[in-house]
C-alpha cells in the first residue's frame, strides 16, 4: 500500500496556482474550465436519469395481470438499466479524473468536450434498442460502439493537453515525469472502451457475453483494487514507486471531487423530479371532447378522475424531495468523498433514478387487488435501495470520520444522532409498508402516497424527538454526575487519616 497522499488539487486551486492572469488567459485563447464542468456534469445526470425512461414506458395492457412474465420483463429492463446507468456514470469519473488533470481549456479542447458529450447523448436511443429488441444484437453493439467512440474523444483530450502543457493543472505543468502521468491517464480512460470493444465483438455471435463484459468496465476499478489490498494483506506492502502517479488513479482512499460528486447528484435527483410531471402533462390532461361529451362541459369533474394519479404524483415527488434532502444533509458533514462512498452514491443514484418506474406502476396497476399490492412493493424495494445506500455512504464514512467528516458529524458530535435518525427513516418506512402490503389486505396504493405525503411530516417530528431525547440525557448527567462526584460518607476522613487501623 502506498503511503499517505497529499490532497489533490482542487479546481480553484489550480486555477490560483497558474501562471497566467485571467486577462492573459483571455488574449490567448484560454479558458477556464468550470463552467464547461458545469454544462457536463448537468448533461452527464440528465442522460444517466433518462434511461429510465424505456423501462418506465413499458407496454402492458390493462388487461394483462402481474404475472411471472411481466415480472421477468421489468427485472430484465431494470437490470439492463442499472448496468447502463452505472456505464454512464464511469464516464463521468473518468470525465472527473481527466479534467483533475487538465486545469484550462482552449477552443480545440471545448469543442472536442462538445463531441464527447454528443456521443454520450445518443447512449439512450441504443438503450431503447436495447430493451425493445433483446435479443437482437444491433442495440448491444451500437452501445458499445458509443462508449468506445466517448473514450476515444477522451484520450485525444488528454494527447492535446498533453502535447500543450501550459493546458495542464500546475502539478503537472511543472513536473518532470509528464510522460508518466499521460501513461497513466490514458490507461484508466482506455480501460472501459476497451472492454466494450470485445464486448461488441461477442454481440455478433454470442451476445449473453456482451452483458458481462459491459458489467465487467463497472467493476474491474474495484475488483483490481481489493486484489491489490488482498495481496498487500497476504504478502506485505509493496514499496511505492519513485514517481508515483497515484494521484490520478482508482484508489480506494482516494478523494474525488466533492463538488463535482454533488453537482452530478443533484442534476440526477433534479431530472427525476421533472420527469414525473410528464406523464401528468401527457396523460392527464383532459381533452376537449371528452370534457363537452363525457363530464357535460365540467372540467373539475374530468380532472377529479385524475385524483390518483395526482396523489400519486405528489407523493412520489415528495419521496425525491426528501431522499434529496437527505443527500444534501449527508453532503453537507462530509469533508472529503472516497472512492468507495463515490460507489456507493452511484448505487444510490441509480435507484434514485428508477422511482418514475415506482411512480408509473402505482398509477398503472390499479385494477387487481393483487396488481396493485405488488406495485407498492416495486415501489418500496427501489425506495430502500435508494435510502439504504445512503445510509452506506454515512456508515462507510464513519469508518474514516477523521478525514471525511465534520466534527460535528462525528461520534459524540452534535449532528451524529440527527444524522443516524434522518438517514434510517426513509429504509424504516418503505419496510413497514412493504410488511404492510403482506399482511394487510386492505392496503392500497391511496394509503402508500398517503404515506410518502406524511413523511416530511414524520422528519420534522423526529427531529423534535431526537432534540428531547438528547436533552433528557444531558439533564439525567447532570443529576447523576453530582452523585457520582459527591464522595461517600467518612471518605474524607478516611483520606485525611490514612495510616489510622482499620475498624474491626
Amino acid at each position: 500500500m502506498s503511503g499517505p497522499q497529499a490532497p489533490e488539487p482542487t479546481l480553484e486551486g489550480q486555477a490560483d496556482a497558474s501562471a497566467g492572469s485571467p486577462d492573459e488567459d483571455a488574449a490567448e485563447g484560454i479558458q477556464h474550465s468550470h463552467r464547461m464542468l458545469s454544462f457536463s456534469d448537468a448533461l452527464l445526470s440528465i442522460i444517466a436519469t433518462v434511461m429510465i425512461l424505456p423501462v418506465t414506458h413499458t407496454e402492458i395492457s390493462p388487461e394483462q395481470e402481474f404475472d411471472k412474465s411481466v415480472q421477468r420483463l421489468l427485472a430484465t429492463r431494470i437490470a439492463v438499466y442499472l448496468m447502463t446507468f452505472l456505464i454512464v456514470t464511469v464516464a463521468w469519473a473518468a470525465h472527473t479524473r481527466l479534467f483533475q488533470v487538465v486545469g484550462k481549456i482552449d477552443d480545440t479542447l471545448a469543442l472536442l468536450n462538445l463531441a464527447c458529450m454528443m456521443t454520450i447523448t445518443f447512449l439512450p436511443f441504443t438503450f431503447s434498442l436495447m430493451v425493445t429488441f433483446p435479443e437482437v444484437p444491433l442495440g448491444i453493439f451500437l452501445f458499445c460502439m458509443c462508449v468506445i467512440a466517448i473514450g476515444a474523444v477522451q484520450a485525444l483530450i488528454v494527447l492535446y493537453a498533453f502535447h500543450f502543457p501550459h493546458l495542464l493543472s500546475p502539478q503537472i505543468e511543472r513536473s518532470a515525469h509528464r510522460g508518466l502521468y499521460r501513461q497513466r491517464v490514458l490507461g484508466i480512460i482506455v480501460r472501459g472502451p476497451a472492454l466494450c470493444l470485445a464486448a461488441a465483438g461477442f454481440s455478433l455471435f454470442f451476445y449473453p457475453a456482451s452483458y458481462l463484459l459491459m458489467a465487467m468496465v463497472i467493476v474491474l476499478p474495484h475488483v483490481s483494487k481489493a486484489a491489490g489490498w488482498c495481496r498487500a494483506q497476504l504478502v506485505g506492502p509493496r514499496e511505492p514507486p519513485a514517481h508515483s502517479v497515484e494521484v490520478f488513479t482508482f484508489d480506494l482512499h482516494e478523494p474525488l471531487s466533492k463538488e463535482r460528486v454533488e453537482a452530478f447528484s443533484d442534476g440526477v435527483y433534479a431530472i427525476v423530479a421533472t420527469l414525473l410531471i410528464l406523464d401528468i402533462c401527457e396523460d392527464n390532461v383532459p381533452d376537449a371532447k371528452d370534457v363537452k361529451e363525457k363530464f357535460q362541459g365540467s372540467l373539475v369533474a374530468a380532472l377529479g378522475e385524475s385524483g390518483p394519479h395526482f396523489l400519486a404524483y405528489f407523493g412520489s415527488f415528495a419521496t425525491v424531495g426528501l431522499l434529496w434532502f437527505a443527500h444534501h444533509s449527508l453532503f453537507l458533514h462530509i469533508r472529503r468523498a472516497t472512492q468507495p462512498m463515490g460507489l456507493l452514491n452511484t448505487l444510490s443514484l441509480a435507484f434514485v433514478g428508477g422511482l418514475p418506474l415506482a411512480y408509473q406502476q402505482t398509477s398503472a396497476f390499479t385494477k387487481q387487488p393483487r396488481d396493485e399490492l405488488e406495485s407498492v412493493r416495486i415501489s418500496c424495494a427501489i425506495i430502500f435501495l435508494a435510502s439504504i445506500f445512503q445510509f452506506a455512504i454515512w456508515t462507510t464514512a464513519l469508518l474514516q470520520e477523521g478525514e471525511t467528516l465534520q466534527p460535528s458529524a462525528r461520534f459524540g458530535g452534535r449532528e451524529h444522532a440527527f444524522m443516524f435518525a434522518k438517514l434510517a427513516l426513509y429504509p424504516c418506512a418503505s419496510l413497514l409498508a412493504f410488511a404492510c402490503t403482506c399482511v394487510l389486505s386492505s392496503f392500497s396504493t391511496a394509503i402508500f402516497h398517503a404515506m410518502q405525503i406524511a413523511v416530511p411530516f414524520a422528519f420534522l417530528l423526529l427531529r423534535l424527538l431526537v432534540r428531547l431525547a438528547l436533552a433528557g440525557l444531558r439533564a439525567l448527567r447532570g443529576l447523576v454526575g453530582p452523585v457520582l462526584a459527591r464522595p461517600a460518607p467518612g471518605a474524607a476522613d478516611e483520606a485525611q487519616s490514612p495510616l489510622l487501623p482499620a475498624p474491626c
